[in-house]
C-alpha cells in the first residue's frame, strides 16, 4: 500500500486527507443522527395525553429531559400555549430555523470532497502524463533511445491518482446522499409533530 502512494506522487497525499475527513464527517454525523432519533409517535402520544390533561409544565419537563432537535422544537411551541395559532406557529418555526442547520453541519464538507476528489484524480493524471513527456523530452534531448521502464514512473502516478480519486469520491458521494435523506426524513418528523402540536393546543383553548 505504501509504494503505491509513494508511486502515486504529491497528490496522493491530498486525497488521503480527503478520505480521512470524509470518513471522520460520516461517522460524526451518523453518530449524531442516531443520538437525536427519538420514537416521535410515543413522544407525541406522552405530550398530547399531558396537554390534554392541562399538565403543561409536565409537557415542557418531558422535552426539557429528551434528546433531539424534536423535543426543542415542540417546548418552544409549548412555552406559547396560551398564545394564538399563529405565535405557537412562529415560535416553531424560529426553533426550526436553529434546528435544521444543526442537523445538515459539515454535509456541505462531504459533499465538497465528493466532487473535488475527482478532480484531484485528474490532476494527478496530468502531472504524471506530464512527468513522463518530460522524460521523453530528456531522452530526445540527449539522443537517448526511450525505453517503457523510462516512462513507468510517470504512468504510475497518473494512474493511481485517477483510481485514488474515484475511490475516495463514489463511497462519500453515497454517504452523503444517505446522511442527506436521514436529515430530511427527521425535518419531516418535525414538520408532522410541529402541526400536530399547533393542533391539539388550538383545540385545548378552543375548549377552555
Amino acid at each position: 500500500m505504501w509504494e503505491f502512494i509513494v508511486k502515486g506522487g504529491p497528490i496522493m497525499g491530498l486525497i488521503i486527507l480527503c478520505s480521512i475527513m470524509a470518513f471522520a464527517v460520516f461517522l460524526e454525523r451518523v453518530w449524531h443522527l442516531r443520538s437525536a432519533r427519538i420514537d416521535t409517535k410515543k413522544f407525541m402520544q406522552e405530550i398530547s395525553n399531558k396537554l390534554k390533561a392541562n399538565r403543561v409544565m409536565e409537557a415542557m419537563d418531558m422535552c426539557n429531559i429528551t434528546k433531539g432537535p424534536i423535543a426543542r422544537i415542540l417546548k418552544s411551541g409549548i412555552m406559547r400555549y396560551d398564545r394564538p395559532r399563529q405565535d405557537i406557529k412562529e415560535a416553531i418555526e424560529d426553533a426550526g430555523v436553529h434546528e435544521v442547520p444543526l442537523l445538515e453541519k459539515n454535509l456541505g464538507v462531504l459533499a465538497t470532497i465528493a466532487h473535488i476528489a475527482p478532480l484531484l484524480g485528474l490532476l494527478g493524471t496530468v502531472v504524471g502524463m506530464l512527468r513522463a513527456f518530460q522524460v521523453i523530452e530528456e531522452k530526445a534531448m540527449s539522443m537517448v533511445p526511450v525505453n517503457p521502464g523510462d516512462l513507468a514512473g510517470g504512468i504510475w502516478e497518473a494512474l493511481i491518482t485517477t483510481v485514488a480519486g474515484l475511490s475516495v469520491a463514489i463511497p462519500t458521494y453515497v454517504a452523503y446522499n444517505y446522511l442527506v435523506s436521514r436529515v430530511d426524513n427527521f425535518v419531516l418528523d418535525m414538520e408532522k409533530s410541529a402541526t400536530e402540536l399547533v393542533n391539539l393546543l388550538s383545540e385545548q383553548k378552543e375548549k377552555v
